[in-house]
């Protein structure tokens, strides 16, 4: 008598996470041993559905906990007593979560309260300041004491987790963003900005977002930007704008008026690595196109002080140039004046992974399982 497929939750709440794991629902969805049920805690809204449309996914369960002005605790709060109904009722056998969210560490607070073991997609990124990411440094090293799986990305994270002390067991599997990514790069999407003309200006793809870069440091950071148009007429700045307004305002309000300053909404991922493919360098503050923008040629230059991915500046994809307007302008100039220096970078290796992380998870999974 065939047995009846296992029960699981993946749970996701913000649109990195949705990037990260669509390739992780596909191959789960595929398979006739699990009986997959996605959740959405809606952290995020738009964002997550534009990426579930684009992998042509759907979600299971909805908690739609988005609220204006949503502080931290609320988000926690409402996840948790959200999945903790939902748990009992669907009685999954494993839990996946993505990263370093609130999302994901409510969704794997919440199973522990119901001895549920949890899979961690993304586990081991470390800086090792417990404010800096905030909060998402200290998410990771919670989830890591609870999960049952950890899926490393990189061998250095899988070193982070063995000196962490956790329980769980450490597998390396590579980073699934890279799965998502060249499958959406195979496409070859489009990224239509008005008034941008790619082939007119060398492209500056930037995004600024996170929590220890508002006030001053966002203010340092568009002074940088501004001295970089300066300096390079042939330059011009895109940058899609948060819809957090303590990011988006003061951004619109230094560079708005600069006429080769592109201010959009949020670039759905098509979009968005339609607009990778056709930059000459990212500016970010962002994890994830730390990891995507070498599969694609691109020089990072990350905007913060620290970074969860040192890999990558190991490898030579990025240089951490954090938030002083001198250090950007240099730095960028550098890449924008010397041609040696950017083909040093546009041609390192991403140490990110090969595209088969999703594969290597289900494997790791059905092994767990016994099947």
């Amino acid at each position: 008598m065939t047995p009846s497929p296992i029960p699981i939750c993946i749970t996701l709440g913000t649109r990195p996470e949705a990037i990260k794991l669509a390739p992780v629902i596909q191959q789960f969805r595929h398979c006739a041993a699990f009986d997959t049920h996605v959740i959405l805690t809606g952290q995020h809204r738009e964002m997550v559905d534009q990426v579930m449309q684009l992998f042509e996914l759907s979600a299971d369960r909805d908690l739609e906990i988005m609220q204006t002005k949503q502080t931290l605790t609320d988000i926690t709060c409402r996840s948790l007593r959200g999945l903790e109904t939902l748990f009992e009722e669907i009685q999954p056998q494993l839990v996946i979560v993505q990263g370093d969210t609130t999302t994901a560490f409510a969704a794997t607070l919440a199973a522990f309260y119901q001895k549920i073991p949890v899979g961690h997609v993304e586990a081991g990124l470390r800086t090792d300041d417990l404010f800096n990411p905030y909060p998402e440094e200290a998410n990771r090293r919670l989830i890591s004491q609870l999960a049952r799986l950890n899926f490393a990305p990189t061998p250095l994270a899988v070193e982070n987790l063995q000196r962490s002390g956790i329980v769980g067991a450490v597998h390396h599997t590579g980073n699934t963003v890279i799965d998502a990514l060249l499958t959406v790069a195979q496409r070859q999407p489009p990224c239509a900005i008005k008034g941008l003309k790619w082939g007119k200006y060398r492209t500056l793809l930037t995004t600024v977002h996170r929590r220890e870069n508002w006030g001053e440091p966002l203010q340092d950071i568009a002074q940088g930007f501004l001295q970089l148009l300066d300096k390079f007429p042939d330059t011009a700045l895109l940058l899609p704008l948060h819809r957090n307004p303590t990011v988006r305002e003061p951004l619109q309000a230094l560079l708005g008026e600069h006429p080769r300053v592109f201010l959009t909404e949020p670039l759905d991922y098509a979009e968005l690595v339609g607009a990778i493919a056709r930059c000459y360098l990212l500016l970010t503050d962002s994890g994830g196109l730390q990891e995507e923008a070498p599969s694609l040629g691109k020089p990072v230059l990350v905007l913060r002080e620290t970074t969860e991915r040192p890999e990558a500046i190991a490898a030579g994809t990025a240089k951490l140039v954090g938030t002083n307007p001198d250090r950007i302008v240099a730095e960028a100039s550098q890449l924008l004046s010397d041609a040696d220096a950017y083909e040093a970078m546009a041609t390192a290796i991403n140490p990110f992974g090969d595209g088969h992380a999703a594969e290597r998870i289900l494997g790791i999974v059905k092994d767990y399982f016994g099947l």
